[in-house]
């Protein structure tokens, strides 16, 4: 089994020639996150390095989207894949294990039907005109899913509707906590609720509470939406594992050319919380798109619109 990153990296620095190489390989990935040039032998040097490490386990360790520790695991992979990021944003290998890989973070199912059994027939029919409603029903049958969603959404919304202006980092924080540790039959009934009805779609807009996560005064550029993206392991990774499981194929019944549409629903869910967070446009369509526009982009429109086409207009997503 390929091991994660954290585990490869203990074993690495017991060996004193792959210790060495991995030195060299923090301070290229150093220069690459501070933005600072490097010199053609300097490049060269991190190329070599990175060719060093063969077949060790560093260079071919993934990580879990829900495993303690999940940052520094992300910062071992990064540093010895620097050189794969040249790409403007074409970030060629998730460091996410796959989900097929991950069969201990699967939904138990029969647990959820079993709560639901024992559930208020009254407040069912209740929630059956609002699917949103039903789905805030649902996870407040679990404490941890109610615990956490209590936690984001009243860091949330602190400051709204006053001057003071959110807490964005700890909401993001929030965010990502309570779909990282959430089981998924909770975390997708909330987020992808199916609506007939803009009240249910504006709750399902809300879920995340836009005004704090999503919003800022005025729309930021999506180039600079990136750059701040890319500056952020975490972002970055889910970055990386949103373009490889939500890459679109017109052949593909799903639009998916990975043939797997859950994988890229949960890559999408890995980017709330992170500054480059999406969510619905409106009350009324399912439309996603991340808060920014392509206006004032100059000669980098091309690469601006192919940034906002990955959410606007992704046949798979």
């Amino acid at each position: 089994p390929r091991s994660d990153c954290i585990a490869a990296e203990q074993l690495c620095l017991l060996d004193s020639t792959c210790n060495a190489t991995y030195r060299i390989l923090e301070n290229c990935a150093l220069a690459k996150t501070r933005f600072l040039p490097l010199d053609h032998d300097s490049r060269v040097r991190c190329l070599n390095a990175e060719l060093d490490l063969g077949n060790s386990s560093l260079l071919h360790c993934k990580c879990h989207r829900r495993m303690k520790r999940q940052e520094h695991c992300l910062r071992v992979f990064w540093t010895v894949h620097s050189s794969t990021t040249d790409g403007y944003f074409n970030l060629e290998t998730s460091p996410y294990e796959n989900p097929a890989n991950e069969e201990h973070w699967k939904t138990d199912y029969n647990k959820l039907a079993a709560l639901l059994s024992g559930k208020d027939c009254s407040q069912l029919a209740g929630d059956a005109t609002n699917p949103c409603l039903k789905a805030t029903h649902v996870c407040n049958l679990s404490k941890k899913c109610v615990r956490l969603r209590t936690d984001y959404a009243s860091v949330c919304t602190k400051g709204a509707g006053s001057e003071d202006m959110c807490d964005r980092r700890k909401c993001h924080r929030g965010l990502r906590n309570f779909f990282e540790k959430v089981p998924e039959d909770f975390t997708k009934r909330i987020l992808f609720c199916p609506c007939q009805d803009e009240l249910c779609g504006e709750r399902r807009r809300k879920t995340i509470v836009p005004d704090c996560s999503f919003q800022y005064d005025t729309k930021p550029n999506c180039l600079w939406l990136l750059d701040s993206c890319l500056e952020d392991h975490i972002c970055k990774s889910r970055l990386a594992d949103f373009q490889q499981n939500c890459q679109p194929a017109d052949t593909s019944p799903d639009g998916c050319s990975q043939h797997n549409h859950a994988a890229c629903l949960q890559a999408y869910m890995g980017m709330i919380g992170t500054p480059m967070t999406p969510n619905y446009v409106s009350n009324s369509s399912v439309e996603v798109s991340l808060w920014c526009t392509c206006e004032s982009s100059g000669n980098q429109k091309e690469k601006c619109d192919q940034i906002l086409g990955m959410f606007e207009s992704n046949k798979c997503l």
